[in-house]
């Protein structure tokens, strides 16, 4: 193919491009542009071409405004190459995160004819680098039901409702005390459900003051208050497709929770400092630790938003009201800081598991992983003892043992802990006694104690 063909065909040769491409004369105006910046960014070629480059609305163009040449830009005058990643507005207002490569074009003798300017769509990679981060984020522990460890009855119910849940698009609400795993039954509704492929974005509504947070759930644009150089894609926008997850929505502020309303209700928000209203498909997951409707009393949280939020509620249990979910969880956190560390740790002493299983756990499941955690630290090998415990746990005074738990309870907890042992192991008696910390003659005098029968439990 010779030079005359290739400019024949230079036109079909670009549109195979994935990546977006512009031709940019020198007073900034469109000249051309291909098929995939068409796709990218929503603007069919008649709509652009002959129109400036600052339609994009890029935040990462800075332009010298002189008199007589409006909107002209640096890479004309400084004459180098520029590669930046930018957000660019799309035809509907939307922002495309994405990388941008300009170079200059010159004639045989040197002068300057124009620019030309490729755009990266960064959409996906961004999506990936935030999953990823969620997950560093995670409490979360191996096997179970997509990562939530629990054989108790309350648990079994609540894998139903996050099954039936996922299935549908209404609002979800998941109540509980700080640590019992609310972020991991939202993301098992957003892996079972049909919005699994789309992002999941995860956003603690406690994290910010009022101003932050508004940004920071809708974005802004370049200059919309003092400090804003960049545009700023707002988490609801980067959820499109897929499922938000607003964790202590109860210490959303009054005006955010107006701006909140209109997304459930309207579809649609608007970002700070502009007024073009971002339509957005996207389910919301919330979850709180706090009563709302005393917040609704104290005129601290709009009814009207709890309306629109409360479609399928889910309460989980705290940690002391599930002790038969204790050892399961210990063996399977034991699990996996040994896969992770050269210690041979096998369980927990009788002792030290007797004062696990006693102690009340204000924290949840998430103090239970720091105080094993922390146990790892201490101990060498084997199994770990009563006093490489934190305080917390090792102190009588913190404990519901023998002396303050009435022995009913105390028996109903202790046969209950057993039997989900002996499931846990497969009936294997013996590897029961060491989840438990235990003798295994101590296993079977329990189960002559309490009437087990193990052929029963293993049909159960």
């Amino acid at each position: 193919m010779n030079e005359q063909e290739i400019n024949r065909h230079w036109k079909k040769i670009l549109d195979t491009m994935s990546e977006g491409l512009m031709l940019i004369g020198p007073d900034g105006t469109i000249l051309t542009v291909n098929h995939a910046f068409e796709r990218l960014l929503g603007y069919t070629a008649n709509e652009v071409v002959g129109r400036p480059c600052s339609i994009l609305n890029c935040d990462a163009c800075e332009r010298l405004m002189e008199k007589g040449r409006k909107d002209w830009c640096t890479l004309f005058r400084q004459e180098k190459d520029v590669r930046k990643r930018c957000i660019v507005m799309k035809k509907d207002g939307t922002y495309l995160p994405a990388i941008k490569n300009a170079t200059l074009l010159r004639d045989e003798d040197g002068a300057t004819i124009g620019a030309v300017e490729t755009i990266t769509d960064l959409t996906q990679v961004d999506r990936l680098d935030h999953e990823i981060d969620q997950l560093s984020l995670q409490i979360e522990v191996e096997g179970g039901f997509h990562g939530i460890v629990g054989k108790s009855d309350s648990m079994a119910r609540i894998f139903q409702v996050i099954e039936k849940a996922a299935q549908s698009d209404a609002p979800v609400i998941i109540y509980g005390e700080s640590g019992t795993g609310k972020d991991l039954v939202a993301r098992a509704i957003h892996q079972l459900g049909r919005r699994k492929d789309g992002p999941f974005v995860q956003f603690n509504c406690a994290a910010l003051n009022e101003a932050l947070l508004e940004s920071e759930l809708f974005g802004h644009i370049k200059g919309a208050f003092t400090g804003a150089y960049r545009h700023r894609l707002g988490r609801f926008e980067a959820a499109n497709g897929g499922d938000i997850f607003l964790d202590e929505i109860g210490d959303v502020p009054l005006s955010i929770q107006v701006k909140l309303l209109r997304v459930l209700e309207a579809k649609q928000f608007e970002r700070v400092g502009d007024h073009r209203p971002i339509f957005v498909d996207a389910r919301i997951i919330t979850a709180t630790n706090k009563d709302l409707d005393e917040l609704i009393q104290q005129k601290m949280f709009r009814e009207d938003l709890f309306f629109r939020i409360n479609v399928i509620p889910i309460h989980l249990p705290p940690l002391r009201e599930r002790a038969e979910d204790i050892p399961p969880l210990v063996n399977s956190f034991i699990r996996r800081f040994s896969a992770r560390t050269e210690k041979k740790i096998t369980g927990l002493t009788p002792e030290a598991m007797e004062r696990v299983m006693a102690y009340h756990w204000p924290g949840n499941v998430r103090e239970l992983k720091s105080a094993l955690e922390y146990a790892f630290v201490i101990a060498e090998r084997g199994l770990i003892d009563l006093h490489q415990l934190p305080l917390n746990v090792f102190s009588k005074k913190a404990a519901r043992g023998p002396e303050t738990m009435p022995p009913k309870a105390q028996d109903a907890s202790e046969k209950t802990a057993l039997i989900e042992a002996l499931r846990e192991c497969n009936g294997n008696q013996s590897q029961a006694a060491r989840l438990l910390g235990v003798s295994r003659v101590t296993v079977w005098n329990r189960m002559k104690k309490y009437g087990i029968d193990l052929r029963k439990v293993m049909m159960h």
